[in-house]
């Protein structure tokens, strides 16, 4: 019998794994989907809040500036990318302004430092790109921009390395109680613990409702983005919202950590938990809705669009707490869950550990090295790294000059990359322009290699998402 089951590998579930590795403890991973980061933690907009939004007293503000105080540090400890650029929430109504007011004053009541109004003069200065409307805005200096992908990776690596398994494709159907702990149920056969973590995001009520007598509601929530070119990556400097209404923050333009440009998302309520297609619909309020309070958005640049889900309890509040015996919930972990991770990690892992009182883990690592950016180097360290190895002279995506030995690294890593978009998330080869029309054959051929695999077994995203069926005149 296992000590703890996580059950969801999101950046919530990878941030508790990494934290309860800080103990003796067997503790395992299950995922339903191929890889770590595959659902609500890959689509979203990459925000580090600073915590002004969310209701003074909740446990949402709490955990949100606790997480935005941490992800400095966390971000050197673990190696991922990290930026405090600072955001701005426009007012492009003289009459909203008892609005921003009241958005400032909740603010410091959160405890978000450096929190401030600027009037039209400063925030030109700040934004050459803001609305012409734009009257103030509320300047928060501690937020951020972060890759939700490296977050998540950087968390499951650190946990892997100090002996937390990872096990995939395993989607749990069933929960029972027993005398010693949980039986779960799974699509791999059953397993057994003694404590269960919920992690399992816009499945979180399905599997709640199961063992609980006080249901709980996850509304999926859709929200769509644009990606722009990395020639639009500098038209904001900031990451700029407008005041935020009764579905959230609204549309916001921001840069990211890679240099793009994002714009998004909507809010968009839908029945089914796996309904992640953008829509005309949502895409055109997007364009128009971005075009409010950042002028002259380049949307001719865009790249891809997508869309993801958010983890919506009616409550609109983080569920955190062992909500029946041995069964940690972590459930309804929308925005600001990406920026809340570190603190959700440390609470739910702290409820864990006040179950289980196992002793500390006294070989734990807490950093972890990312993979190499030959970029980041020096010309005569990027030729002597080449002499090392020379997979890293060998660039595979051209559209953001991701070299071979990058993607053997992402692959051999624990967990490391099994798909074409494992690749994708770890190391950018087949996000640029061309979105992996030129290297996609070669990151398969890369991964069949690697791996031991057919190039027949490597899929897309997992599942039966086979790029290849078959090869030529083997029917003859």
């Amino acid at each position: 019998m296992l000590d703890v089951i996580i059950i969801g590998a999101g950046v919530s579930g990878c941030a508790i794994a990494r934290e309860l590795s800080r103990w003796k403890a067997d503790i395992l991973v299950v995922e339903q989907e191929e890889d770590v980061c595959c659902g609500t933690s890959k689509a979203n907009s990459a925000i580090v809040h600073a915590g002004f939004d969310a209701k003074n007293g909740s446990l949402m503000a709490k955990l949100n500036v606790q997480g935005s105080t941490w992800m400095p540090a966390l971000s050197r400890e673990l190696d991922f990318p990290y930026r405090q650029i600072g955001s701005l929430v426009v007012m492009l109504r003289p009459e909203d302004r008892p609005r921003l007011n009241a958005l400032y004053e909740n603010g410091v009541k959160n405890g978000v430092p450096g929190l401030r109004i600027v009037e039209r003069e400063e925030l030109v200065s700040m934004e050459p790109n803001i609305s012409d409307d734009a009257v103030a805005a509320l300047y928060a200096p501690t937020g951020g921009i972060v890759c939700p992908f490296g977050l998540t990776y950087a968390l499951a690596e650190n946990a892997a390395a100090n002996g937390v398994r990872f096990q995939f494709d395993t989607r749990v159907e069933a929960l029972e109680k027993t005398a010693s702990g949980w039986r779960l149920a799974t699509s791999q056969g059953p397993l057994e613990a003694r404590v269960v973590v919920n992690a399992a995001g816009v499945w979180a009520d399905t599997l709640h409702n199961q063992v609980c007598p006080d249901p709980i509601t996850i509304q999926p929530r859709r929200g769509d983005y644009f990606l722009l070119d990395h020639a639009a990556g500098s038209h904001v400097r900031h990451t700029v919202f407008q005041l935020p209404g009764p579905q959230g923050k609204g549309v916001l333009v921001s840069p990211t950590v890679h240099g793009n440009l994002i714009v998004g998302p909507t809010a968009i309520d839908v029945p089914d938990k796996d309904s992640t297609a953008t829509t005309q619909m949502g895409l055109d309020e997007v364009r128009f809705k971005s075009s409010a309070a950042v002028k002259n958005l380049p949307l001719r640049q865009t790249i891809t669009s997508f869309a993801g889900l958010r983890a919506h309890e009616l409550g609109h509040e983080f569920i955190i707490r062992e909500s029946a015996p041995g069964f940690v919930d972590c459930a309804g972990i929308e925005s600001p869950g990406l920026s809340a991770a570190p603190a959700i990690g440390k609470m739910a892992a702290g409820i864990v550990a006040s179950i289980l009182k196992p002793e500390p883990n006294p070989d734990f690592r807490p950093t972890r090295k990312g993979i190499l950016d030959p970029r980041q180097l020096s010309i005569p360290e990027r030729n002597a790294l080449i002499q090392r190895d020379p997979a890293y002279g060998t660039v595979i995506c051209r559209c953001e000059s991701i070299t071979e030995g990058e993607i053997v690294d992402a692959i051999h890593r624990v967990p490391g990359a099994r798909s074409i978009d494992g690749v994708k998330r770890r190391t950018r080869a087949g996000m640029g322009r061309c979105q992996g029309g030129f290297c996609s054959p070669r990151v398969l051929e890369i991964l069949a290699r690697e791996t031991g695999l057919s190039p027949e077994a490597i899929t897309k995203s997992g599942g039966s998402s086979r790029l290849i069926l078959g090869r030529n005149k083997d029917t003859l």
